[in-house]
């Protein structure tokens, strides 16, 4: 295979990537005021040391976060599976002057916001 084919299938690899990342989290903030972990816990990454959806969740709720705008979003170079997504999140309707910074990881076969 010629070296541009590989840069072309790499280039698409990442952009399914960064697009699928982009996508839950996203979602993610579509499903937060429902508080429906049923919906919500596929999409966030928990176990470990990471609080339980429930706990999550609520805190976020609470705070009133919603997404303003995705800013950028790359693959992580520690992990093929994972993407670095910079977001405008508001809080309680005041937008935040930086951006977050959100870990998307593939984990069995689906894409897991980690905050």
């Amino acid at each position: 295979m010629s070296g541009a084919l590989w840069a072309l299938l790499a280039c698409s690899s990442t952009a399914s990537k960064t697009e699928a990342a982009e996508a839950t989290v996203r979602r993610f903030f579509e499903a937060l005021p429902s508080g429906d972990c049923e919906v919500l816990g596929p999409l966030l990454a928990t176990g470990g040391g990471m609080r339980p959806c429930e706990e999550a969740v609520r805190e976020m709720r609470e705070h009133g976060l919603s997404l303003v705008d995705i800013v950028e979003s790359k693959l992580d170079g520690r992990d093929s599976d994972a993407v670095l997504v910079r977001a405008r999140v508001a809080q309680d309707g005041e937008v935040g002057k930086e951006p977050w910074l959100l870990r998307v990881e593939r984990r069995s076969g689906g894409w897991r916001v980690r905050f």
